[in-house]
């Protein structure tokens, strides 16, 4: 039953790692891994590590760790050769030649992109991490021969400079240890954590493993005593079990003390993190799991708030496990976790733990652990991003995944991130189902979809052909999946509005011509994509509406000296519909609303930024930017708008003037309050539907006692 990665040799030699395969590979598989030793070392021979060391002992090092794990023949080829691929002149044709197609397909995976630069080290970061990602698609082997590289190099991590130590430090804790754990590798994620706290925070890991270790010889007699009461019960219920101490990780004694993951609870102190006796409870199989638990519950009273079944309920990367908080004797809490031998090897070791002899036979990876892996794999892959940054970013938010699990009306069991809302869940059953999501129930009741679901609770959605993503959905959206698909759509959706506007522009430039944009010939349309450098039209009309491009320039290119505007083809202003054209923007200047006087401001970029007709900052733009706008009859939609409002200083103004405003079914975006000679200015932003539902509220305000004045602010 493994423990834990055993503490290698100072340095790993050959004749180590031999002794170590012999326990569970046959001799022809030992001398094909040795072959593979013979081929990194002749390769590598000459290059020496930042230690001094030759190169070979890091290669050979990552494939003992794998073998600790009793990983296959091709995974420990492919970590011995991992590096020749990126540090020598060896192909990955000829290593394909050499130890076959798999193997250099994963040596390939986890080699770098040696031959793109790069403008940024962050760019080359995450471009080949995608790239590592895309090979684990095709064979999840490749993060678990990276995952050993990268161990092995943080043992090593002493050779190199601080700032070099911080930055591997750092990127191991936010990318490798997360994924070790959403792969179920246990023991590396553990030792990754521990050795990046130390790079990262030397003195606070060297007083914190201090005080462990004392701590730890101070109660070994408490912790034995608790121990063989817990054994004594087990043989009552006729549990046959193991009882042992669990390691306390100081990384995880250190996150917890910073409480960074859970900010809505006060964060622990080192004596009530160290109050706890962790303890685990190995069984035989599943049945017994359950015995020992009602075993220890009569023993000892439990904590409900901290039970978790994580054997009816599995986590995200297959772990199974009983979790129960109990009341021990002195006072101290005892953190118990119970498992069978099959269920604690795979938390150990994850994905690793298949059956040798069906590695490389994709019919048998049927692993729950492989299983999950490969989904969310999948899930990545889905993920839409302008960038790899983006994509990394993406990812990242997706590897700390404190779980929620709720249920479908089938019944069925759904994982979304903590704090997931039901706009997540959308997403998480599938794309188009997020995509045109309108409404949500939780357990019957009709809620929005920015409320945030809790496990346990029977989640329905509800969707409409004619719905898209809106942009407020960034505002509570929380899985990457989710918030990945949402910007995608808006941003094609943004691309698709800028168009239309770039058309309605440009036609109405082009009527002093008596020209149409659907009337070009072949001939005008190449002599304008030329004259602007644009590979097709469409982007050309997307240039105007996003203002990069200005449409009076685009229509002057057919004739220099334009005829006077008739009434035929006099200008028609732009029809200004709702709030919701993402390429058409309203002034925080102003603050315009329906039943103004409107102009439009072509901007670089934003499109068109609508401003009231007297704004003191139109006044400063070119008139040539400049474009006519009109609001829509029947508009739809609430907009933004400043009022003050002076008012006596008296008690509880402030909550009379705001339920004023709500009563008139206007939403508060903002207020502030300034104070002069014992009167008071407040400031508020409200959303109204036009200027009549402004006078309607202005007037409701006037009726108060307290208030003074009020007027728009503008």
């Amino acid at each position: 039953m493994p423990q834990a990665l055993a503490n290698p040799p100072t340095k790993i030699f050959i004749s180590d790692l031999c002794e170590l395969l012999d326990e569970y590979l046959d001799t022809s598989q030992v001398k094909e891994i040795y072959r593979a030793y013979l081929f990194s070392a002749e390769a590598h021979d000459g290059q020496l590590r930042k230690s001094g060391e030759a190169y070979i002992f890091h290669p050979l090092a990552a494939t003992y760790i794998l073998a600790e794990m009793h990983s296959d023949t091709q995974t420990l080829c492919a970590a011995m050769l991992h590096d020749v691929i990126e540090d020598t002149g060896i192909t990955k044709e000829k290593l394909a030649i050499e130890f076959g197609k798999q193997v250099a397909e994963l040596v390939d995976g986890v080699s770098k992109l040696s031959t793109i630069e790069f403008k940024t080290r962050e760019h080359a970061q995450a471009e080949n991490f995608r790239k590592m990602l895309l090979a684990m698609n095709r064979d999840i082997r490749v993060i678990i021969v990276k995952l050993a590289d990268r161990l092995h190099n943080m043992r090593t991590l002493g050779a190199m400079r601080l700032t070099a130590r911080r930055r591997i430090a750092r990127e191991t804790l936010e990318i490798y240890a997360p994924i070790a754990n959403r792969l179920g590798i246990n023991i590396i994620q553990a030792e990754l954590e521990e050795l990046s706290f130390a790079a990262l925070y030397p003195k606070r890991y060297q007083i914190l493993s201090h005080r462990l270790q004392k701590i730890n010889n101070q109660r070994s007699a408490t912790f034995n005593t608790i121990k063989i009461s817990i054994e004594k019960q087990l043989a009552k219920y006729n549990v046959k079990a193991e009882v042992y101490k669990r390691k306390r990780n100081p990384y995880r004694i250190y996150f917890d003390m910073c409480n960074k993951k859970k900010s809505s609870s006060p964060n622990k102190t080192f004596l009530q993190l160290m109050n706890i006796c962790a303890l685990r409870i190995i069984v035989d199989n599943k049945a017994d799991c359950y015995l020992a638990l009602g075993a220890v519950h009569s023993l000892y009273k439990p904590i409900f708030e901290y039970f978790k079944d994580y054997i009816a309920i599995p986590k995200s990367n297959g772990y199974q496990s009983i979790h129960t908080l109990l009341f021990g004797s002195h006072g101290m809490l005892i953190e118990t976790q119970i498992r069978t031998i099959e269920m604690h090897k795979l938390s150990e070791t994850g994905i690793t733990t298949y059956d040798l002899e069906h590695f490389g036979n994709k019919n048998n990876y049927q692993t729950p652990s492989y299983q999950r892996a490969s989904e969310w794999l999948r899930e990545l892959l889905e993920i839409r991003a302008s960038d790899s940054i983006e994509f990394l970013e993406h990812v990242k938010t997706d590897l700390f995944p404190e779980e929620v699990y709720v249920f479908s009306p089938k019944g069925e069991i759904i994982q979304i991130p903590k704090n997931a809302t039901a706009i997540d869940f959308a997403y998480a059953i599938h794309t188009d189902v997020g995509n045109k999501c309108v409404s949500a129930k939780i357990d019957g009741q009709y809620v929005p979809l920015s409320t945030q679901l809790s496990s346990g609770q029977t989640v329905e959605v509800f969707t409409a052909k004619w719905a898209r993503p809106n942009p407020s959905w960034l505002n509570f959206a929380v899985s990457a999946k989710a918030r990945s698909h949402i910007r995608h759509f808006l941003k094609n959706l943004q691309h698709d509005e800028a168009i239309r506007l770039g058309r309605h522009m440009l036609d109405k430039e082009l009527m002093a011509y008596s020209l149409h944009v659907d009337n070009f010939s072949d001939k005008q349309i190449t002599s304008l994509l030329k004259a602007f450098k644009c590979k097709s039209m469409e982007i050309l009309l997307a240039e105007i509406g996003f203002g990069n491009c200005m449409a009076l320039i685009v229509a002057r290119q057919f004739d220099p000296t334009p005829s006077l505007p008739t009434e035929t083809n006099k200008p028609k202003p732009l029809i200004i519909k709702s709030t919701e054209n993402i390429v058409v923007n309203f002034a925080n200047c102003c603050h315009p609303i329906p039943g103004d006087h409107i102009i439009g401001f072509i901007s670089a970029g934003k499109g068109i930024v609508i401003h009231t007709a007297g704004c003191k900052q139109v006044i400063q733009y070119k008139v040539e930017k400049l474009q006519p706008v009109e609001w829509e009859t029947d508009i739809k939609g609430e907009f933004l708008v400043d009022i003050q409002i002076e008012v006596n200083d008296q008690q509880g103004v402030l909550a009379n003037v705001a339920t004023c405003i709500t009563d008139m079914k206007s939403n508060i975006e903002h207020v502030a309050n300034e104070n002069n000679d014992g009167r008071s200015i407040l400031k508020f932003c409200i959303s109204v539907k036009n200027r009549s539902h402004l006078a309607t509220i202005i007037r409701h305000i006037r009726r108060l006692n307290s208030v003074t004045r009020v007027y728009r602010s503008k």
